[in-house]
């Protein structure tokens, strides 16, 4: 299309929605790779995360007319779908031949309708993994060349959506090129743990298991690969090292499949001394098989752990096909809490069948389980999960922007999505009440945690139900000090 095709912009759409958020500032770990490999091939790239940086679109406007780039990429979920695509509406309206270009979750499954109802600001697609197809794609359109030779796209074709064969995954994650030095390294910090520079790494991509809500399953095909334990460690000292970081989250759906591979991983954190804290995800059983070695994680400075819970019945977890047990789930997360490691869980509401009752029940349950942190989430009906065609006649609101766990948009046969709101509100005040009158009994390390996040939850979106909190006067200046 142009010879002169060679500064592309990598934006984050300012989309926000909460909790998330509040606990610190996350990098865009998926451009810092994509990056790397468009610089590799001969690309002047610079990452603009807009979203951290909480830009309006007026600043992002100003920032397109400063950069001029030749290509403007976004990548979106189904709640940043919307912003992402104005953003690249305002790059075509500053100049009307930039090349816009759309990946990530969302746009991979519904580019039939993203290039339906936005290919005038939606050139073209990257489906799946993006660090061979973008550099791919752009070397083709410098050229001159056919897309229709690039594998992994979407783009309309004579006025139709059409998509090229899928690319294979790539094999070897050992082999990928992250652009650490375009980070803005300043931007990125855990405030749970002092305002700690925040990394995130990815040790593995993909997931076996088949929860019919979740879009990573659907999005890597269940399968799963891994980076070598030495090359993560490598990664991990680089960081540490050369840009100051200390608190490391694992961006993994999960790292723990192979039980030999994380031990060895472990192993070498605790040899290597690497006096860096990590956050990661996992699954219930495979805290139940880590039962021997949880002294290897809490000596890797593992955290926090997360695990989904999800349900308080194990119809409802069948539903969902989480391939666990109920009981399990508390189990999992004594053994974190007798680790002396912060626990995370939640819980999805608002399914067709939810009652207030049913509500009643999941809090009772999320106090027993006793995790430090748990999250009440409204369930996302993604339009491409396995579960959508349950859900779809009870989808009352269509604005994907709604789509972030915390705006109720299904409505149950027995509830308003008013009652739905206010008992995922009533959920985080009962268990966070109870949580905290607990602040004396935890482990000075769990006590200084649990009051940094209490804190950051009073200035979240559930900030105006935990200040109503009632507390003795002597925990409030336990919590102030």
């Amino acid at each position: 299309m142009t010879e002169r095709l060679n500064k592309v912009m990598l934006i984050t759409p300012p989309y926000h929605c909460g909790v998330l958020e509040s606990a610190g500032r996350w990098l865009p770990l998926g451009f810092v790779y994509i990056a790397g490999h468009l610089r590799e091939a001969g690309f002047d790239v610079e990452i603009y995360d807009a979203m951290t940086k909480y830009h309006t679109f007026q600043e992002v406007q100003r920032t397109l007319e400063v950069f001029k780039p030749d290509v403007v990429a976004v990548t979106a979920y189904t709640s940043t779908y919307p912003a992402a695509c104005q953003v690249l509406r305002i790059a075509k309206e500053i100049n009307s031949s930039v090349i816009t270009i759309m990946g990530g979750v969302h746009p991979n499954f519904m580019w039939e309708e993203v290039l339906t109802y936005n290919g005038d600001i939606v050139d073209f697609i990257v489906c799946g993994e993006g660090e061979e197809t973008f550099p791919e794609l752009l070397k083709a359109l410098r050229e001159s060349d056919n897309p229709e030779k690039v594998k992994g796209i979407a783009y309309n074709f004579e006025g139709k959506p059409v998509a090229t064969p899928k690319r294979p995954f790539i094999k070897d994650l050992d082999a990928l090129k992250p652009a650490w030095d375009l980070v803005e390294w300043s931007d990125y910090l855990y405030f749970a743990s002092d305002n700690k520079r925040l990394a995130i790494v990815s040790t593995s991509r993909g997931c076996k298991h088949g929860c019919t809500f979740c879009s990573q399953q659907l999005f890597w095909q269940k399968t799963w690969r891994a980076k070598k334990p030495e090359s993560v460690i490598t990664e991990l000292e680089l960081l540490r090292d050369k840009y100051g970081v200390e608190v490391v989250m694992f961006s993994d759906e999960y790292p723990t499949l192979n039980r030999e591979r994380w031990e060895k991983l472990l192993d070498l954190i605790i040899k290597r001394d690497l006096g860096m804290e990590i956050l990661i995800e996992t699954r219930v059983d495979d805290i139940l098989r880590d039962e021997d070695i949880l002294d290897k994680y809490k000596k890797a400075q593992i955290s926090h752990i997360y695990v989904g819970a999800e349900a308080a019945t194990q119809e409802r977890l069948d539903i969902f096909k989480k391939n666990a047990r109920v009981k399990e789930s508390k189990k999992a997360i004594d053994l974190i809490n007798q680790a002396d490691i912060i626990t995370e869980t939640s819980f999805v509401l608002g399914m067709p069948d939810e009652t207030p009752q049913s509500i009643g029940k999941t809090i009772e349950l999320a106090k027993h389980y006793n995790a430090d942190m748990t999250f009440f989430l409204a369930i996302g009906p993604w339009p491409y999960s396995e579960i959508y065609s349950q859900l779809e006649p009870y989808v009352v609101i269509k604005d994907y922007s709604k789509y972030n766990f915390m705006t109720p948009v299904v409505k149950p046969k027995n509830m308003t999505l008013q009652e739905v709101q206010e008992a995922l509100d009533q959920a985080h005040f009962e268990f966070y009440m109870a949580k905290m009158k607990q602040l004396s009994k935890l482990s000075p390390f769990k006590r200084k945690y649990m009051k940094d996040v209490f804190l950051i939850l009073k200035n979240s979106c559930i900030g105006d139900l935990i200040k109503k909190i009632s507390l003795p006067k002597a925990m409030k200046t336990a919590i102030r000090a």
